[in-house]
């Protein structure tokens, strides 16, 4: 229980902390350009496609099989899919009075809140595998999240609310990190077949984040070259940090 309790705080922690200092940023830098934001959110996608090729599969492929990691990978990301389709349609067609860019925060804080979820469950099967891949999945999620903060603070600030109701909403979501951690930590104890399915989930949760959101996000703010640097910049890095 002691373990479980330990990989629930380190989840909460990697999770709030990213996530708190990208609402930092939203909410001190007034208008950050498209580039940098762009560059940001390329190196995570390159650094969370690291992590699922060099940790998250092979580790899942080696105390499984490949079948197993599969269909880890393919409920992973189906529950990505089904998790954007209800924030969209609860909340995206809702007028919200106040303004078009807070709404657009609150949407944002919504995703992150579900997104996070999986990434908890990351960190705590990766733990329950081996501490090196716990940390390795923590640290990756912590700078993951740090544009995903500041994406969800930007618009909240320049909607009008007051920063300390932004810090508030931005750890609320970050929490849920911990939860997921706690999640992974209780399952990863039942079997080692579990732990496979549970890395491997976080796999495809994981390529759905960086095919599906981050990339297209990214290249949409920006056209230029800064977004190809930061991806493999990012890649580069998440292979370094695996291998430590």
């Amino acid at each position: 229980m002691e373990d479980i309790i330990k990989t629930s705080l380190l989840g909460l922690f990697f999770g709030t902390f990213g996530t708190t200092l990208g609402g930092i940023i939203g909410i001190t830098i007034k208008n950050p350009s498209n580039k940098l934001l762009s560059f940001i959110l390329s190196l995570a996608s390159g650094l969370m496609i690291a992590v699922v090729c060099f940790e998250l599969v092979p580790e899942a492929s080696e105390i499984s099989s490949i079948g197993n990691t599969i269909i880890g990978i393919m409920i992973g990301i189906l529950i990505m899919i089904f998790c954007d389709i209800i924030v969209k349609s609860k909340f995206e067609n809702k007028k919200i009075k106040s303004n078009a860019l807070l709404k657009t925060g609150i949407v944002v804080s919504i995703g992150l809140a579900i997104h996070n979820i999986p990434e908890g469950l990351a960190i705590g099967t990766g733990f329950e595998s081996s501490i090196k891949l716990g940390y390795s999945l923590a640290i990756a999620i912590a700078i993951h999240d740090i544009p995903e903060g500041i994406s969800m603070a930007a618009p909240m600030k320049k909607g009008g609310l007051k920063s300390w109701k932004i810090l508030l909403y931005v750890i609320l979501s970050g929490i849920t990190t911990g939860v997921g951690a706690f999640i992974g930590a209780i399952v990863g104890n039942i079997s080692v077949k579990i732990i496979a399915i549970c890395l491997s989930f976080a796999a495809g949760a994981m390529l759905y984040i960086v095919s599906g959101e981050l990339t297209p996000e990214s290249n949409k703010l920006y056209s230029g070259k800064m977004s190809s640097v930061g991806n493999m910049l990012g890649f580069i890095l998440g292979y370094v940090a695996t291998q430590i």
